[in-house]
């Protein structure tokens, strides 16, 4: 089956391979090579679909996020373009790490951007969460063991990744390691611009109170990954883990199980509202769970 990528046509779906779609006469192929499959998703920027490249024998699957915001308003297009830009920029500058995507292509075509990923075969954090219930802290220590190197790696890089949450962590079916995805509210940071205000970006229920202001720092990362983790050891919204009349985190009172005192305080410490009280580094977590911290 190919799949026409035209917003704006009636009947997307055409025989395989055709070079140009039945309804509306548009390309089929990206770049001669690239055949869009099946939808994966629509969201505020942009819509995913599953694609084959048939420049390669065995046509390898992989991911076309063609640009298409919903949004109104010329200064929220603007946005939206430099956020679908981003991801690109970011995915390069980070070359090849196992637990990120790999970038494939960024290019224009018949007016529309697109953006080429290896595709990654998994059901992401949310959805394991609502299959298989809460996690239990066996889960969670081994999720923070492989997960904090890649944040130390993009780290490393000057990049913070601005949007962690379960949806944007993707259990690998083939090796059960998680992957980082969606680099699109990620932010390049030198020591100059670390401590400037910029723009707000995130998910409410994960993001870190300094980045809602504006002002994401390496510790924001790990603020939201410590938010991932009492989401899924809970299975409650985060919204409802917080206290607000006594701005404090109560996330113990939703557990099922109780967790390690130990465990315990690392979480309460990635979870400090004031950035200066959390973890400032990845490496300083990965010491604190006992593990050993990559070198650079």
């Amino acid at each position: 089956m190919s799949y026409c990528l035209n917003p704006n046509c009636p009947k997307p779906l055409n025989p395989e391979n055709l070079n140009f779609c039945l309804t509306c006469g548009s390309k089929l192929l990206l770049k001669e090579r690239y055949r869009a499959i099946k939808p994966l998703g629509q969201g505020g920027f942009g819509r995913t679909f599953l694609a084959v490249d048939e420049d390669k024998p065995s046509k390898p699957v992989c991911v076309i996020k063609q640009f298409y915001p919903q949004a109104q308003g010329t200064s929220t297009i603007q946005k939206a373009v430099e956020l679908f830009t981003q991801e690109a920029v970011r995915l390069e500058e980070l070359g090849h790490h196992p637990q990120i995507p790999n970038l494939l292509a960024y290019f224009t075509q018949d007016d529309r951007q697109y953006l080429l990923q290896e595709y990654i075969d998994g059901a992401n954090l949310a959805q394991e969460l609502d299959h298989q219930g809460a996690y239990n802290e066996a889960q969670i220590r081994q999720l923070l063991a492989d997960l904090v190197p890649v944040l130390e790696f993009i780290h490393q890089h000057h990049v913070i990744h601005r949007d962690i949450k379960p949806e944007n962590i993707i259990r690998r079916t083939s090796d059960r390691l998680p992957i980082l995805v969606d680099f699109g509210a990620s932010k390049f940071v030198s020591s100059a611009s670390l401590n400037q205000p910029g723009t707000s970006i995130g998910s409410a229920e994960f993001v870190a109170p300094e980045q809602v202001r504006g002002q994401a720092l390496y510790a924001s990362d790990i603020y939201s990954l410590g938010v991932t983790c009492v989401n899924l050891l809970s299975q409650n919204s985060p919204f409802n883990l917080f206290d607000v009349t006594q701005n404090q985190w109560v996330w113990r009172h939703y557990l099922n199980t109780p967790i390690s005192e130990n465990l315990g305080k690392v979480l309460d410490k990635m979870l400090e509202i004031v950035p200066a009280q959390r973890y400032q580094t990845a490496g300083e977590l990965l010491a604190a769970l006992n593990l050993q911290p990559q070198k650079p």
